[in-house]
């Protein structure tokens, strides 16, 4: 198997992987129980990212209060962003039934931003042999992580005495996670009231919960955790995306690779790949690091596609245009939240719809890339004999002595055979061929 056709089937075998994790990343896993309440269990791990946000966030606005005991989130982070991290304490607010945030198992960590979140639970218990604080805000720049300006951290610390307050905690203690990098362990942790138990796993602090009392926005709710039945349920494949590319490393990353595919596409003119893959991956890296939100990285993305395909059908593209096209319309569409005005099945039929289009023109470009190669190779087998002697092209670009000519309806590059200016709507005689450039030279009045 050539380069090429290895190219393909990496590209083709990543659309079917994304597609397939999506029908997946929908459903629910976990048990159902028809005669009592249950408690749904999030997993909380890595860094605290946009598309963790939403995710927890969507659970906790889905929950039927009248079905579910409590909210259980098993925690070990080494802290993540700012707004995901107040969008989630947000939500443990809203949530019209009582949050409990365990940091386990031994050795997890809850740092940072991990602080925050267990401080804003209703009810908090740490493992042994795990640490909780050192909140102090950073900030990152090309330089690297430093500390974050006083305006923050002063506002960070009064937000983390504000969450201490609400849910009874010390909030002197709150405070100096952020203004002091404060560390905890377990035990000092609850000797100094800022979580209410200590427990090894998740097991002991059902049992050690069960029957305590929270009150939450005036109603008090007695907690009956013992066998009680747990439910868990996956990303979707969207909260997935949002998950990956929000992470700040991998944001970077993608900023990086962007430039570089935008800079080598530009001193390289012509075959397009480093172009649209740069483009792609520069608009996710902004996305990632918070410059603009999901709703308008979908949007972007879109136009994206639009345009690349739209490109496809008015240059020479070879059907790498309509790839990217493809791909930027898949991830767009993904991206795009859904919209609440909207019925409830809007989002679901417009996401299949998006996906079979996209997923279409994919492989059409995908087609299209095939017998371009292919017909390179049976020319390369003739001897390079690809054009007849006598083919004409007009001149769309003024040849100077590089720019553009139309031939059998197509734009190509073309450079004129001894370095002399053609003009505009010239006609031209190709001579030959150097990649994908043509080589040309004004036509006898007999050929035209």
């Amino acid at each position: 198997m050539n380069k090429n056709n290895k190219i393909k089937s990496a590209v083709l075998l990543l659309l079917l992987v994304m597609i397939c994790s999506f029908f997946y990343a929908e459903t629910a896993v976990g048990q159902t129980n028809e005669t009592g309440k249950e408690i749904l269990l999030i997993e909380l791990s890595g860094t605290i990212t946009a598309g963790k946000a939403t995710y927890i966030g969507r659970l906790l606005e889905e929950l039927e209060p009248e079905q579910m005991e409590a909210v259980v989130i098993v925690m070990d982070t080494p802290g993540g962003l700012v707004d995901a991290t107040l969008d989630l304490a947000r939500s443990f607010g809203a949530t019209p039934v009582p949050v409990v945030v365990l940091v386990a198992p031994s050795g997890a960590i809850a740092a940072s931003a991990g602080a925050f979140i267990l401080v804003s639970s209703d009810v908090a218990v740490m493992a042994p042999g795990t640490t909780v604080g050192a909140a102090s805000p950073i900030a990152l720049s090309p330089g690297g992580a430093e500390q974050a300006d006083d305006k923050t951290t002063t506002f960070l610390a009064g937000h983390m005495r504000s969450l201490a307050r609400e849910r009874g905690r010390p909030q002197d203690v709150a405070e100096r996670f952020v203004t002091e990098n404060l560390t905890l362990d377990a035990v000092e942790a609850l000797e100094e009231g800022i979580i209410d138990f200590n427990a090894p796993n998740l097991e002991a602090m059902l049992e050690v919960i069960d029957g305590f009392q929270v009150e939450k926005e005036g109603v008090t709710f007695t907690l009956s955790t013992r066998d009680a039945v747990l439910v868990e349920r996956e990303m979707t494949l969207r909260e997935r995306v949002q998950d990956q590319v929000s992470d700040p490393q991998i944001a970077f990353l993608l900023l990086m690779a962007g430039a570089m595919g935008l800079y080598l596409g530009f001193g390289m003119p012509g075959t397009f790949v480093p172009e649209v893959l740069g483009g792609i991956a520069l608009i996710l890296g902004i996305y990632g690091l918070g410059m603009f939100d999901t709703n308008t990285a979908g949007i972007v993305l879109i136009v994206l596609g639009i345009a690349l395909l739209a490109a496809e059908g008015l240059t020479t593209g070879f059907g790498i245009l309509g790839v990217g096209g493809g791909i930027s319309l898949l991830i767009g569409a993904v991206l795009l939240p859904s919209e609440p005005l909207m019925a409830p099945d809007w989002y679901p039929t417009f996401l299949s719809v998006a996906i079979v289009v996209a997923v279409s023109i994919t492989l059409l470009s995908f087609v299209i890339i095939y017998v371009f190669f292919r017909s390179r190779r049976q020319w390369k087998d003739r001897g390079g004999s690809f054009f007849k002697p006598a083919q004409l092209a007009v001149v769309q670009e003024p040849l100077s002595p590089a720019g553009t000519v139309k031939m059998r309806g197509e734009n190509w590059k073309a450079v004129s055979e001894d370095g002399s200016t053609i003009e505009t709507g010239t006609t031209v005689e190709v001579t030959g061929q150097n990649g994908l450039t043509l080589v040309v030279k004004k036509s006898s009045p007999e050929q035209e």
